[in-house]
């Protein structure tokens, strides 16, 4: 009998927090009185209304085990009941040792753990990986989880000549997100490609201190640039989707990394997606990074739009640039 990969729970957290997009412009106003900041800039430019801000003394790790224990809690397991358990963000609390180590800790998990690192891709990804791991019987229950902290890369002191690769990072949220993928003997996850454009990793870059001192402080994004890394990334993703004989609109639902509302809407333009298929969030939570997918499904699930064998399309785009495309059954 064959076996397949299926997510049976998504959960997340999300801190209280909140920081409108008016209060940001405030704050930047405060420390760069050399920029000149437009009232509704960033509503104008990303869509922004507000973002969702973690408390000061909260960490990747910790924001990731409060959804860790959601989602066990959701599927009525014990933390021995997990074979491995993958950490996969942009953020982390450590570089060493695997943050999955922290995460396990926190949670009571034994089973072996490992990081997943590919900027916004890294969840995207780890799905990739469990559904290998999976389909070969190494494992048969594996958990995800992601803790991000972007708002805390947000570069407040900012000059005339910065401002164009500094805006973008202050669009940044923070949460806790974390799938439960399983053996099954029917398909859940039901295929996947991805693909890469690595010239253009210049176009958004965030340098280790410790091991390239002489790299730019802080998160520099060229958002012409980035979004020029993406064509003919987005094609192929059409392309492989023809190959499926999938039509997004045809889905119960479709998922995408959400860096922006611009970002969103191109991306449905060039692949002719119905808005209403995709579920909005950057215009509240802010720019989640690995964990805005997760973050989709479940406010989808939320909505009753997840039931069992929805169709579901998930479109991964992170800076490198790197892009994939998963069809999964709910």
């Amino acid at each position: 009998m064959s076996l397949y990969s299926r997510i049976i729970q998504v959960a997340v957290h999300l801190p209280e927090g909140r920081q409108s997009a008016r209060a940001i412009e405030d704050r930047l106003r405060e420390h760069s009185p050399g920029v000149r900041v437009p009232a509704g800039l960033l509503s104008r430019l990303y869509g922004l209304h507000e973002r969702v801000v973690a408390a000061d003394g909260d960490l990747p790790c910790g924001l990731a085990s409060h959804a860790v224990g959601r989602v066990l809690a959701q599927a009525g397991l014990a933390p021995d009941d997990v074979d491995l358990l993958l950490f996969a963000a942009v953020s982390a609390d450590v570089q060493e040792p695997a943050n999955a180590h922290i995460v396990a800790a926190r949670t009571g998990l034994s089973c072996p753990v490992f990081d997943v690192s590919n900027a916004c891709n890294s969840v995207l990804n780890a799905l990739e990986v469990a559904d290998a791991f999976i389909r070969a019987g190494r494992y048969r229950r594996i958990l995800i989880a992601c803790g991000e902290t972007l708002s805390r890369l947000s570069r407040w002191n900012l000059t005339p000549a910065t401002l164009r690769t500094g805006l973008a990072s202050l669009t940044g949220g923070d949460m806790g997100a974390a799938l439960l993928v399983e053996a099954s003997p029917r398909p859940g996850i039901i295929a996947h490609t991805f693909m890469a454009n690595s010239a253009g990793w210049p176009a958004a870059t965030l340098f280790n201190p410790h091991h390239a001192p002489g790299g730019p402080p802080g998160l520099h994004i060229d958002s012409d640039k980035l979004l020029a890394s993406f064509l003919g990334i987005d094609t192929r993703a059409a392309q492989w989707l023809k190959e499926q004989h999938t039509d997004p609109n045809e889905l119960g639902l479709v998922c995408l990394h959400q860096p922006s509302v611009p970002f969103v809407r191109t991306f449905c333009e060039r692949l002719s997606i119905q808005p209403d298929t995709v579920v909005p969030t950057f215009h509240r939570t802010g720019n989640m990074g690995a964990a805005t997918l997760p973050l989709q499904l479940a406010h989808a699930a939320d909505q009753g739009r997840l039931r069992p064998g929805t169709q579901v399309v998930l479109f991964g785009m992170a800076s490198g640039a790197s892009g994939g495309v998963m069809l999964i059954s709910w």
